[in-house]
């Protein structure tokens, strides 16, 4: 039975999902078809109104985030007139609340990949590991549980296109498995706190960190730098530098953690609490005008 819910505050369901935050989310004809907390379900837009299948209301306002006051979200961190361009241009794209074990291997896997090598990676692992359900005429696949993945042998990891990655998504969930590793509870300690404990797990760096940090642990004020934030940071912030690190940043492909650390650090302290919403308008803006 299709479910309908008013909006009270600007959302856009496009941007949300096309954005580079999630990977497992389908379009087809108007309708999205996705899984989130194990439940396949389908959802799309019409003005001012969200209708889907197949999940509670509840479900939906938590995971796109309904609950975020995004009109004084998006008052405070407009800065300036860059910032200002995105939040204009894609007013209503949300932050989504992600489950947090397959936020954190999605982004592991999606270490030097492109957005469409990504969801084809998950796909396949998803596929393999993972539960099949199907909503209409279409089959889905729930996120494998740790346990699963941790009982996969490396090779058949590989086989599902992770490379490298494998032995990093190996090792984490036998970690998360063995050792009573929490990740819901990484919500109720601060920012450094968290971020510290999820470097010291294999295969996740500074970004990978707080990726997962924004994207499923309520840590609104991380800050994730790729190759297209720091393009941003040199065009539009570069004067909040010192000449000789942006001369450096601009002859190097990479990012070393030092350098990763210092624009970390600036577009959280430039643009506050909700840092990672101002990182993905910046974000989705430069992805969209390549």
């Amino acid at each position: 039975m299709k479910i309908k819910l008013g909006l009270s505050t600007p959302f856009n369901l496009n941007f949300a999902l096309c954005c580079g935050q999630t990977f497992r989310w389908d379009k087809r004809g108007d309708w999205w078809y996705g899984v989130s907390a194990d439940k396949a379900f389908k959802v799309r837009q019409d003005g001012e109104e969200l209708e889907f299948e197949n999940v509670e209301r509840d479900i939906v306002r938590r995971y796109f985030r309904l609950d975020d006051d995004l009109r004084t979200i998006l008052v405070q961190i407009t800065k300036d007139k860059h910032i200002e361009r995105a939040v204009n241009e894609f007013s209503g794209l949300r932050i989504l609340r992600q489950d947090p074990w397959e936020c954190l291997i999605s982004y592991i896997c999606a270490t030097y990949k492109s957005i469409p090598a990504i969801k084809h990676m998950l796909h396949k692992l998803s596929r393999k590991f993972g539960l099949k359900t199907s909503l209409d005429e279409y089959n889905l696949y729930t996120f494998p549980t740790p346990k699963r993945l941790s009982e996969a042998g490396v090779s058949e990891l590989m086989a599902c296109g992770l490379g490298y990655r494998a032995k990093y998504v190996s090792k984490t969930a036998k970690i998360v498995c063995e050792n009573g590793f929490e990740l819901e509870g990484l919500k109720k300690v601060d920012y450094d706190e968290a971020k510290k404990t999820l470097v010291a797990l294999p295969g996740v760096g500074p970004k990978v960190a707080d990726c997962v940090l924004l994207f499923s642990l309520e840590k609104l004020e991380a800050f994730p730098v790729d190759v297209w934030m720091k393009r941003v940071m040199l065009r539009y912030y570069a004067k909040h530098f010192s000449r000789e690190f942006v001369k450096r940043l601009s002859d190097e492909e990479s990012l070393s953690n030092s350098d990763y650390g210092k624009l970390n650090a600036f577009g959280r302290g430039y643009f506050g609490k909700y840092a990672g919403y101002a990182q993905e308008y910046l974000y989705h803006c430069a992805r969209m005008q390549r």
